[in-house]
């Protein structure tokens, strides 16, 4: 596989949080999906001045022989509600289902109930409390749900759990327990999302429709897909002042044998790796730098990163000193992407999950 360095000359270390901030104005965060997935905007970054297009303009963008790489995860209904045996309110988040009917859940509790207590959700079952995770003193919490025989944790969430929404995407709660819509339940999921898993959605590939996948086949762009179980981590801030000080979380991955093989044959042909979201170039970059083809990354990509497999970045826009901005920075240069994120703020382009998109090249 192909090395090549970001063009970025600087450090992680030349770096602070505050350099990658910038004015945003609220009206620009996306509160709702376009009418259509591919009706939302297209910031072009990859000639030497910015080119507003629409995203329906994407296949004239790519060339006849790249690989267009999409992660597959699909999200779950990951908020569940409830209250404890004193009838205080209860949220967990899922983060994680490991064996049998274990979870492993942020918890919002006005105070943590001790391990051995079980929570009474909303639609009747139990989520018993046995420790923190993934050690004694870890963030997070470890549960059993005891639903009716032959019930997964999959299944409970998909019946009675809620779309864990991002914490910018403001609704009009119908009642206390839940601020997302039916429409948020089919568009926060891209149409090929196939692994259960992600309590975010990758959002870049929102975008796309079978209308635009038809296009860009049509054009010679070949398919391939990957697979990062999104964590709730990712709308962490970063609390440090320097980001070489920043320790990511941990996220699941999975580059399938015919995903690699696709990489390997789109190099042979000339062609270029086009990753759709941030979450795809951590897996892809996280296999490259490890040799692991699936387990857990932490992998934090900033400026100075050494890009082994991403050529072009198709991404949304993301949140003021986010670790994303750190990794869009790195891939395309950080005084550009700044000069980008000025220009899609002059032009008034929605931003985060639900709106536009940006294509970027690896300079």
């Amino acid at each position: 596989m192909p090395s090549s360095a970001s063009s970025a000359p600087a450090t992680p270390r030349d770096f602070t949080v505050a350099d990658f901030d910038f004015d945003l104005p609220p009206s620009l965060i996306a509160q709702y999906p376009a009418a259509e997935r591919s009706g939302s905007r297209l910031l072009d970054g990859t000639g030497d001045a910015p080119a507003d297009r629409a995203f329906r303009e994407l296949p004239g963008l790519l060339r006849a022989g790249d690989l267009l790489l999409f992660n597959d995860t699909r999200v779950v209904k990951a908020r569940l509600f409830g209250e404890k045996p004193t009838g205080g309110k209860a949220e967990l988040l899922v983060e994680r289902v490991l064996q049998g009917q274990e979870i492993v859940a942020h918890v919002k509790v006005s105070k943590k109930p001790p391990v051995g207590t079980t929570l009474r959700m909303a639609g009747g079952f139990g989520a018993t409390l046995l420790g923190r995770w993934p050690k004694e003193d870890g963030p997070l919490f470890r549960f059993r749900l005891d639903g009716t025989a032959g019930e997964t944790p999959y299944d409970l969430m998909e019946r009675h759990g809620h779309v864990p929404l991002p914490p910018y995407i403001e609704r009009d709660q119908q009642h206390e327990d839940a601020s997302d819509t039916d429409e948020d339940a089919r568009r926060y999921q891209t149409v090929f999302a196939r692994v259960p898993g992600a309590v975010a959605a990758p959002t870049a590939a929102l975008h796309f429709d079978d209308a635009v996948l038809a296009q860009l086949e049509a054009c010679g762009v070949r398919r391939a897909a990957v697979t990062l179980h999104v964590g709730a981590g990712t709308f962490q801030p970063v609390k440090v002042e320097r980001i070489a000080d920043h320790h990511m979380h941990h996220e699941r991955y999975d580059v399938p044998a015919a995903t690699q093989q696709a990489i390997a044959d789109c190099r042979a042909r000339g062609g270029r790796v086009v990753a759709v979201g941030t979450t795809t170039v951590r897996t892809l970059e996280s296999w490259a730098r490890s040799g692991q083809a699936a387990g857990d990354t932490d992998i934090f990509i900033t400026p100075g990163f050494r890009f082994q497999v991403v050529d072009v970045l198709l991404t949304n826009f993301h949140l003021p000193k986010s670790t994303l901005m750190m990794l869009v920075s790195a891939f395309a240069g950080y005084e550009r992407v700044m000069g980008l994120y000025r220009h899609a703020v002059a032009q008034e382009y929605r931003f985060f999950s639900y709106g536009d998109a940006m294509l970027l090249e690896r300079r």
